[in-house]
């Protein structure tokens, strides 16, 4: 397999600490961007997008693997779902096929498991289905919450929980990974093999059956050095203030009703059955202290 790691959304969250965990393991990168950017060291930069079938071409070519990141998390409508997630994709996985990539990485989500649940969901799914319908030799991550430096989504929690209240989705359990977490499995599932091609993982920080929403908002409240009020909210309060969000700020807006469908879901704990060879990956980052980084982190760069 060629030392090449294509990937999408090299920009975004995760992607970036997938960059710097490449960079620090000395994997050369070829990388999809719809922006100028600065040079990297070992990353050679494609311009383009999901639907620029030539810059996928560009980035698949000669590579011995295609890591694909990008999505879409918070669409305005179904059809941005749609392009995103799904014939996003259809055109990766088309330019892998044609250059007869080694391995296809597909970064999913655990929402994946509900389909029917939210367009999110489904669209998640539809690009799972893409994946393992490929031909290729392929291995889907179906990441939990995941938190850690640079991220804008869990910010909104550690935002709302200086002043003390978190009102929190209506009972459930979930699961979290801390991003450099992440970032070191989706390359350590790169090589492939027995037990690795050809699966579906549901990582997570160790934590057995997950987090109770009430007890992870008080782990955030912790890290800042702050009590908590977590208040459940009720799905017909999210849902009302996910209009309002909607009427306020339109396609900007973070509480949409699909989001809310989403949330409001009692289990989003990652499968057991799902869980990575130990031999392989485990995570490192307990996530007390990994909160407590990511809150150092925000302070230095002025968002808390």
């Amino acid at each position: 397999m060629s030392g090449v790691v294509a990937i999408t959304g090299a920009t975004g969250f995760v992607g970036q600490a997938v960059m710097d965990e490449a960079a620090r393991r000395g994997i050369a990168l070829r990388a999809l961007t719809r922006r100028e950017q600065k040079p990297r060291d070992n990353v050679t930069w494609v311009r383009g997008d999901l639907a620029d079938h030539a810059a996928l071409a560009e980035l698949a070519r000669g590579a011995g693997a295609l890591l694909h990141i990008a999505g879409v998390v918070n669409g305005a409508n179904t059809a941005a779902f749609e392009a995103g997630n799904i014939e996003g994709t259809r055109a990766v996985v088309a330019a892998a096929q044609t250059a007869d990539v080694g391995r296809f990485i597909c970064v999913s989500s655990i929402a994946a498991r509900e389909p029917g649940l939210s367009d999110y969901c489904r669209t998640k799914r539809e690009a799972e289905e893409l994946a393992k319908a490929s031909g290729l030799d392929w291995t889907v991550v179906r990441p939990p919450a995941v938190y850690g430096p640079r991220d804008t989504e869990m910010f909104q929690l550690f935002r709302a929980a200086r002043f003390g209240l978190l009102p929190m989705p209506p009972e459930g359990r979930l699961s979290v990974i801390h991003v450099e977490d992440l970032a070191r499995l989706l390359l350590d599932v790169v090589p492939g093999g027995e037990g690795v091609s050809g699966r579906i993982f549901e990582p997570d920080d160790g934590t057995e059956r997950g987090w109770r929403h009430h007890d992870f908002a008080k782990a955030v409240g912790r890290a800042l050095g702050r009590d908590v009020w977590a208040p459940a909210m009720p799905a017909s309060l999210l849902a009302t203030l996910a209009k309002i969000d909607r009427a306020a700020r339109g396609p900007r807006a973070k509480l949409t009703p699909d989001r809310v469908r989403y949330m409001v879901h009692p289990d989003w704990v990652s499968d057991a059955a799902r869980a990575v060879p130990r031999a392989l990956w485990q995570p490192a980052i307990a996530t007390p202290e990994g909160l407590a980084q990511t809150v150092g982190w925000y302070r230095a760069q002025g968002w808390l």
